[in-house]
């Protein structure tokens, strides 16, 4: 294996790191979010703290680390020699940009969610079944006013609309990884939506 796939790996870990909310936190507001609202770093708490310029801000730049992990960087990954198939470099980069947001280097570790770099890699590698888990997950957001079940609602439909619309394998089953790595960051929002005290907009 020459030194392009570790390479991308380790890159594609260190941008998942970046933490937009917190920077844009610090920067304009000279607030650390981990103190405020629900303590997540991610893109709703940004939204719900900073307010909307903010929040999508947040939203777009942990969109792009994914993304980028699995194109840009992908690229680099297959110029060398690699045993690896290309899909299977793409899930170990976009795994890599997922762990790197869930638990950046930059925060002791303590990071996202990972629902906004999720949907960012997997737009770079099945944009279809994104738009069809994205469309639930307004639907769904839009009905409950609760993100976080849009967020694990879209998460368990993402893999099954990668398995109807024909997506390779190795992507199928990463999607249904990912999808209970959601769950699992969520489970702190489960536990309030059965106590009935989960946040809504």
């Amino acid at each position: 294996m020459g030194w392009e796939f570790p390479l991308a790996l380790v890159l594609a870990y260190v941008i998942g790191s970046i933490p937009p909310g917190y920077i844009i936190g610090k920067l304009f507001r000279g607030i650390d979010l981990r103190e405020h609202g629900s303590g997540n770093i991610g893109a709703t708490n940004t939204l719900r703290v900073l307010g909307k310029p903010a929040g999508i801000a947040a939203l777009i730049l942990d969109v792009a680390k994914g993304f980028l992990a699995v194109t840009a960087l992908a690229e680099i990954a297959a110029s060398g020699r690699s045993p690896l198939t290309l899909p299977m470099m793409k899930v170990l980069l976009g795994i890599a940009a997922i762990a790197g947001h869930n638990w950046t280097m930059f925060l002791r570790f303590r990071g996202g969610k990972g629902v906004a770099t999720s949907a960012g890699v997997f737009l770079g590698i099945a944009w279809l079944p994104v738009l069809i888990a994205a469309a639930v997950f307004a639907i769904v957001v839009f009905s409950t006013r609760i993100v976080s079940v849009g967020s694990m609602t879209a998460a368990i439909v993402l893999p099954v609309a990668m398995f109807l619309c024909g997506s390779e394998r190795e992507f199928i089953w990463f999607g249904i990884v990912a999808a209970g790595l959601v769950l699992v960051r969520h489970s702190s929002n489960i536990k309030r939506l059965v106590q009935g005290r989960e946040h809504r907009f």
